[in-house]
């Protein structure tokens, strides 16, 4: 199923609060900030019908000790995903005691 996610999948969830479920069964409220296209990290002799890569970053709703892992999130209107390698970003300019994420689709 991952490999058939495109921008388009998560563009609508932009502003919305999605849930993740951590790879210890927790979940986690995130925020969906921003899906940005990469074109430019296009593998240049992948198929042309390949998806162009794509990163989703995710503020917690909440505190949180989760660093990195494979998750589940289930969007709004979305069916679940599964085994969504999520990666914690640091704050760079943002409120330090934040929990900052992204998924990166290549």
């Amino acid at each position: 199923m991952l490999e058939l996610v495109d921008a388009a999948y998560f563009a609508p969830a932009t502003g919305q609060v999605c849930t993740l479920q951590l790879p210890d069964g927790s979940t986690l409220p995130m925020l969906v900030d921003s899906v940005n296209v990469k074109a430019q990290y296009r593998n240049p002799y992948a198929p042309e019908q390949q998806r162009l890569p794509f990163i989703v970053t995710l503020t917690a709703q909440q505190a949180t000790a989760f660093l990195e892992g494979p998750c589940a999130i289930d969007l709004p209107q979305r069916e679940r995903l599964e085994g969504v390698y999520v990666s914690r970003l640091a704050p760079l300019g943002r409120d330090p005691a934040g929990a900052y994420f992204q998924v990166v689709f290549s």
